[in-house]
């Protein structure tokens, strides 16, 4: 019997797929090979539409099947109508994999749909993997960031949420034969415990920067100061990037938690990173080591940031930023 991978392929408010789900899909490829080929499959609970307009989307994931679940009522997000959706199709399919972005929506749903199942979830994975007896391996960051943690779920289906750019999607098409099947739930007898009244977004200039930024400039402990964080934001500006935060750097009081990068912040994969003044504990890394090039300036010729970055320069980051600050004045 083909085993079976299902992946949450979340709707945004703007009615987009999320990005989670590209880069969850890639790494299902991988996964699959290691369950036989198992199938990649896709749930969507939308209004009534979305599966036709996006199955090219899910043609070029490699998506073996859509289970589309449309109703003008999941908009807006209700968690009592996704539970209800989720859960039917999870019983009927059997799949033994079951993954969901750690976004807020997929904070939200996961646990109540994990519960329901009595099965296991693994919050915040940085990792998936197959192990030599075929289970889901999921790995996160455990104690603080201190130790990273390999989890496996006794139950099925086994399940686990993933955060935004922890993996990367795929660089080109994986186009499969996907075949939508429609599936009608019955919403009628269904409480709504919570419901959205009105949503207000709450616009700031740096927060969502960082998620579609090619170059970041991102602060630790080196940089001491409101001063310091006022250079990286200077030569951020003369290089056309944005400003990141370690969470020392945020407890310190020097930056906002809006861009702060690391297990308790942001993940990012820019194609530049440039570390000034950071260690490269792991709660900082986890966040960032996925960037195409990392280069890393401290005093500490030890720090564990030079063990990922790309280049390094051991050295004070008040002296070499100003200086780097001219040169890129220099090559307008």
């Amino acid at each position: 019997m083909t085993k079976k991978i299902l992946i949450y392929a979340e709707v945004t408010r703007e009615n987009y797929i999320h990005t989670v789900f590209f880069e969850l899909a890639n790494k299902a490829q991988e996964l699959a090979e290691k369950l036989n080929n198992a199938e990649v499959n896709a749930l969507l609970i939308s209004k009534s539409g979305l599966a036709e307009e996006y199955k090219e989307a899910f043609v070029n994931s490699g998506i073996n099947k859509i289970y589309a679940v449309e109703d003008d009522r999941f908009q807006p997000y209700c968690t009592d109508y996704y539970q209800k959706a989720a859960l039917e199709i999870i019983k009927e399919i059997k799949p033994e994999i079951f993954l969901i972005g750690a976004t807020n929506q997929g904070r939200d749903l996961a646990p109540r749909i994990s519960t329901a199942l009595h099965t296991g979830l693994t919050a915040d994975c940085t990792g998936l993997d197959i192990n030599e007896k075929g289970q889901l391996a999921a790995t996160r960051p455990t104690f603080g960031g201190q130790l990273m943690a390999t989890i496996l779920c006794k139950n099925m289906p086994q399940m686990a949420t993933v955060r935004p750019k922890v993996f990367k999607p795929a660089e080109k098409d994986n186009k499969k034969s996907t075949e939508i099947i429609y599936k009608n739930i019955n919403l009628d007898d269904v409480p709504k415990h919570v419901e959205i009244i009105e949503f207000h977004k709450k616009l700031q200039n740096t927060i969502n920067e960082l998620d579609s930024a090619e170059i970041i400039v991102a602060g630790g402990r080196g940089m001491k100061n409101s001063e310091g964080f006022q250079l990286l934001k200077d030569f951020a500006d003369k290089i056309g990037g944005v400003v990141g935060a370690s969470r020392v750097a945020v407890e310190m009081g020097l930056a906002s938690h809006d861009i702060q990068i690391g297990q308790t912040g942001k993940t990012v994969t820019p194609k530049l990173y440039i570390a000034c003044g950071i260690s490269g504990a792991i709660q900082h890394t986890i966040g960032m080591k996925n960037s195409n090039k990392i280069i890393a300036i401290n005093t500490d010729a030890k720090a564990p940031i030079f063990e990922i970055a790309d280049y390094g320069y051991i050295g004070d980051a008040f002296e070499i930023l100003p200086e780097l600050i001219i040169l890129s004045e220099q090559f307008k």
